[in-house]
């Protein structure tokens, strides 16, 4: 898994994001997700029961490619 960078206000995205091309989130009450290169723009807000399951996707694979 790729290390995590905390960027200001709490806000974390993967070190493997050289670019700028990818998401940011946000975990408290609800986890907020945004668009590190749209920091203003909308949010998506999932429960954190929704973002942990999913990081288990993740995890076990459910969203590889074949």
């Amino acid at each position: 898994m790729a290390d995590i960078e905390e960027t200001s206000g709490g806000w974390r995205k993967s070190t493997r994001s050289s670019q700028g091309n990818c998401v940011e989130v946000h975990i408290g009450g609800t986890v907020k997700i945004r668009d590190t290169k749209d920091q203003e723009g909308p949010m998506l807000l999932v429960s954190r029961e929704a973002w942990q399951a999913f990081i288990d996707g993740v995890r076990n694979g459910e969203f590889d490619l074949d």
